[in-house]
């Protein structure tokens, strides 16, 4: 029979039970809290020896402390994700600076100033957990917001457009991408035969080839990426009043890609590499951040766009519907455990908020249902909501109950609605004044097993992001291309993939063609296929900007500078330019053939960070080489310092050779006396007068990030 408190409160034998079992546990734990347990609480006598019967005997089944621990580790893997197996992930916040009052009643977009906590995890498409970062492949940009409306998941990828238009061909197309089933190979790959025969039977995967085939599928680091949220959702207003929007992440430090070539190097040296840069940027205070960037359009207007906004192969050119900076997204924080938050973290598109609404776009409608689907065998039953990476900052009330991993304790005897054996009142029913409204579309239309019409142009905005590319981004389209299908066994399906690029632009499958041991491109052949119909709409414009990663100039914050030296390196250039450099946001490093210390011409102790041997030039934005004779001299004789230096020239990257070390590059051929100096390459002097405007030059290089119109590439013996 429960009594009154002093304070009016009241008070039950069970509740003063549990009041003294908690004081109990926190003076036990006082004491037992540096000791190891078993799971129950019961301290270990021993963690290195099992029960036995004497000392060379049988284990025994009785212990029950070796059996609880080789249980819970046979079954501490779960099922890794069917696709964005691999990845890494970040907490942080989202902050609004554009009010959205007039297109949403979404509670996180109406305050500027207002933070939302998020957790935004970065992936790969194709690969296994084990598969490298830098594959050629779609990077996922998944960010999963914790409003005080509940949570709310933008679940993206960093190209704008998917491959296919149904959700219906999703498993077919997964199937097609993943190793082949006979043999498992290749890993995190789409250079495969039954990839690019599944691809090249279906044109409406040409848009989104064009990008995987592109920089883009090759990031420099997940802090140099675009994030798109893919579909056309609505924004729905306090009216009710809808407008389709486009969702886009623009990142500050500027779109970056890798080399190809150094994209696979990097896989061998250091297959964590992208990994490595978001958790080391975060941890030394780097914090990346991305404006979030919306295309807001009327559904009046929607159709003059001369495209179907719910086809998910298409985007919107910024050139036609200019993006508006509404916030921008900080990572601020590494997870403390990787599996509990960056492996147990479940996004789906299907959670929202009030405000924030869905359209009939078909891939996203199949997604809709897949991402819970897919979750319940990946996190083991329907309550992944309550794992703590998961569950909202705003309370949740409902009726569901039990099922596998129930965190909860729900109390009481009612768990259903309505009823009268409860007050209901924490659990009532909105009546439909609050809450989500589905936005009210009208629909009349007979059930029908079909694409809509508007989809069939599969060709005009794959040929709109060729026509945007620089000459050198065609070329590595080009190469990559090549590349694939140098890869695909069967003749047939390499002809099929050119005859198709034939109604993209006849030149780049021309180009594509020449070394792969096949016929010219045959446009009438690819219309010959079955079901193959091309239709192609007029494009308002013929190419756009905002498509290429070339021109953008942006900071040097958190470019890595290799500085390669050997004993009698001159260090008065060296000092200024190291300076100018950290002062501008990058991190150098002291590269040499051992650990330790290098003596400079002065006798200087230089600390060395990294050998040749560790740390190749993959690992680096640009290379600074200082002057001396005699450091020189050794570098030259140095194979591996030739090769780092050689090998960064090959990927376009800014060098700077002071003085004596620009022996390195004539020794090659790569620099002549008597020449300008090739693209990117500034080359200086030891001369006081001079390292100001050295230093300014090779910032202003690094800046430029690559320079890929550079002469001689191709000879570079690296």
């Amino acid at each position: 029979m429960a009594s009154s408190r002093p304070d009016g409160s009241r008070k039950t034998k069970a509740g003063d039970a549990a009041a003294a079992k908690n004081k109990q546990l926190e003076a036990f734990s006082q004491g037992t809290d540096n000791l190891l347990t078993t799971n129950q609480g019961v301290v270990l006598p021993d963690n290195h020896n099992s029960l036995k019967a004497g000392v060379r005997g049988p284990t025994l089944l009785e212990d029950f402390i070796l059996r609880e621990k080789i249980t819970h580790f046979d079954h501490e893997r779960i099922p890794e994700r069917v696709v964005h197996a691999r990845g890494a992930a970040a907490h942080g916040y989202f902050e609004l600076t554009k009010p959205l009052v007039e297109y949403t009643k979404a509670d996180f977009l109406q305050e500027v100033g207002g933070r939302t906590p998020v957790f935004v995890r970065f992936s790969t498409v194709a690969g296994s957990r084990g598969s490298a970062d830098t594959v050629r492949d779609v990077r996922g940009f998944s960010v999963k917001f914790y409003t005080r409306e509940g949570n709310y998941d933008l679940v993206g990828n960093n190209i704008p457009v998917f491959f296919i238009q149904d959700a219906m061909k999703f498993p077919d197309l997964v199937h097609a991408l993943k190793p082949e089933p006979h043999h498992e190979m290749p890993q995190a790959s789409s250079a495969h035969d039954t990839f690019w025969d599944f691809v090249s039977l279906m044109p409406e995967t040409s848009h989104m080839l064009m990008w995987v085939m592109s920089d883009r599928a090759i990031p420099r680091s997940y802090r140099m990426m675009e994030g798109f949220g893919v579909h056309t959702f609505r924004l729905v207003n306090a009216r009710g009043v809808s407008h389709f929007v486009k969702f886009h992440w623009k990142p500050k430090l500027g779109k970056h890609g890798l080399a190809w070539d150094e994209a696979q190097k990097i896989a061998g040296k250091d297959p964590d590499f992208h990994r490595r840069d978001l958790w080391e940027a975060i941890d030394r205070g780097d914090f990346p951040e991305w404006e979030l960037a919306l295309q807001i359009v009327s559904e009046d207007k929607a159709e003059s766009l001369g495209f179907d906004l719910l086809d998910p192969t298409k985007l919107i050119p910024e050139e036609l519907v200019p993006v508006t900076v509404v916030g921008k997204l900080v990572l601020n924080r590494n997870p403390d455990n990787f599996f509990s938050e960056t492996e147990q973290v479940a996004f789906h598109p299907g959670h929202v908020v009030p405000g924030i609404d869905f359209t009939n776009d078909p891939l996203l409608q199949g997604r809709l249902f897949s991402y819970t689907d897919t979750q319940l065998s990946r996190l083991g039953g329907p309550n992944f909501h309550e794992l703590p990476i998961n569950r909202g900052v705003c309370p949740f009330h409902n009726f569901q109950r039990d099922g596998m991993h129930r965190m909860q304790i729900n109390k009481g005897r009612v768990s259903y609605e309505p009823n009268t054996l409860a007050t209901g009142s924490e659990f009532r029913v909105d009546g439909g004044q609050q809450g989500f409204q589905s936005h009210p579309e009208a629909l009349e239309s007979p059930k029908i097993r079909r694409r809509s019409p508007s989809f069939d142009d599969h060709f005009s905005q794959a040929t709109l992001f060729w026509n945007s590319q620089s000459p050198a981004e065609k070329e590595h389209i080009i190469a990559a291309y090549q590349f694939e299908l140098s890869k695909v066994e069967v003749p047939a399906i390499r002809q099929r993939v050119v005859d198709n690029l034939a109604h993209v632009d006849i030149k780049l499958a021309r180009k594509v063609a020449e070394p792969l041991g096949i016929g010219p491109p045959d446009a009438k052949a690819a219309a010959g296929q079955s079901g193959f119909r091309e239709s192609r709409a007029k494009p308002l414009i013929e190419a756009a900007p905002s498509l290429s990663m070339e021109g953008a100039v942006n900071g040097i914050q958190t470019r890595r500078v290799a500085v390669l030296i050997a004993p009698g390196v001159e260090l008065g250039a060296f000092k200024v330019i190291q300076q100018a450099l950290l002062d501008a946001g990058a991190v150098t490093k002291v590269i040499a053939s051992h650990l330790g210390v290098v003596a400079s011409s002065s006798g200087q102790q230089v600390p060395v960070d990294h050998t040749f041997a560790n740390m190749p030039s993959v690992m680096f934005d640009a290379v600074l080489v200082p002057g001396g004779a005699a450091s020189a001299q050794a570098l030259m004789r140095h194979g591996d310092a030739r090769h780092f230096l050689l090998e960064a020239y090959k990927h376009c990257k800014p060098l700077c050779i002071i003085g004596e070390a620009i022996e390195l590059l004539q020794s090659a051929g790569l620099a002549q006396a008597d020449a300008p100096p090739p693209a990117g390459v500034i080359i200086g002097t030891n001369e006081p007068t001079t390292r100001l405007q050295m230093a300014q030059d090779f910032i202003a290089a690094i800046a430029r990030h690559r320079h890929w119109g550079r002469a001689l590439v191709d000879e570079v013996p690296a």
